[in-house]
């Protein structure tokens, strides 16, 4: 069972989701809150494994409760809200999803399946005492949500040729296209775990299903040639990644 938490100032809105998530078998809502500080408390007293949070509430925002409730007991987040403009700082903050009012069962749908999926996982990790948060996407095993001018795309990981280090960003190589997701290599090193992308160089991450051949180069270091052409660096201190 997945214990959800609502968290909406309106009475309606809470009313709307409560009912929907009731059509859910798997799904039991054990709280409700109407205000930042009362969030914060349901939170501690309930443990929720998701909470459906509104951005716009009194006491403090969803984003502030997010900073307060620190890394220990961070519960899945989907954000769901009036107003679209938050959709690239609550994918920073790790959200699972970010629904518009009013909500299609439709997407609610798919909410509640990367909640599951993330839930299993988080079971997976348990072992580890602090796994790593993702940032910007809810699995970058699997999908990548990045901004496109003035809409937001997904990215199948699989799909991405390599990618590289951009100051506090990384920035994805798809297909000639290149997207900016903000999070640093080594928390990104760390989602890709047990995926087909290896570091390369210090700034580099590349997909070894994109890599036609290696070849030394004058240097000392390596080229990595990949299928459309492009050649990236392979530095001698992550030879022991690609090479015996």
């Amino acid at each position: 069972m997945l214990k959800a938490l609502i968290v909406d100032d309106e009475e309606l809105a809470r009313e709307g989701i409560r009912m929907m998530l009731g059509r859910e078998p798997d799904v039991e809502v054990v709280g409700e809150a109407a205000d930042g500080p009362s969030a914060s408390e349901a939170i501690a007293a309930l443990s929720p494994d998701v909470i459906f949070l509104d951005v716009r509430m009194p006491g403090f925002d969803g984003f502030e409760l997010l900073e307060r409730l620190g890394e220990a007991r961070h519960p899945q987040v989907i954000f769901v809200t009036a107003y679209d403009q938050y959709a690239v700082k609550a994918f920073e903050a790790s959200a699972v999803d970010y629904l518009l009012k009013p909500i299609k069962r439709e997407r609610l749908g798919n909410a509640l399946r990367r909640a599951r999926t993330q839930a299993m996982l988080r079971s997976a990790d348990r072992p580890e005492p602090n796994p790593p948060r993702p940032a910007g996407v809810s699995d970058m095993r699997r999908t990548i949500v990045v901004k496109d001018r003035d809409r937001f795309v997904v990215v199948r990981t699989s799909d991405v040729d390599w990618f590289e280090s951009a100051a506090n960003y990384v920035e994805l190589h798809v297909n000639r296209r290149s997207f900016l997701v903000r999070i640093t290599m080594n928390e990104l090193q760390s989602q890709l775990k047990g995926t087909s992308f290896v570091r390369i160089h210090r700034s580099t991450i590349v997909n070894l299903d994109r890599v036609t051949e290696i070849r030394p180069s004058p240097h000392g270091d390596f080229q990595v040639h990949l299928h459309n052409g492009h050649v990236l660096r392979l530095s001698r201190a992550y030879r022991d990644q690609l090479l015996p």
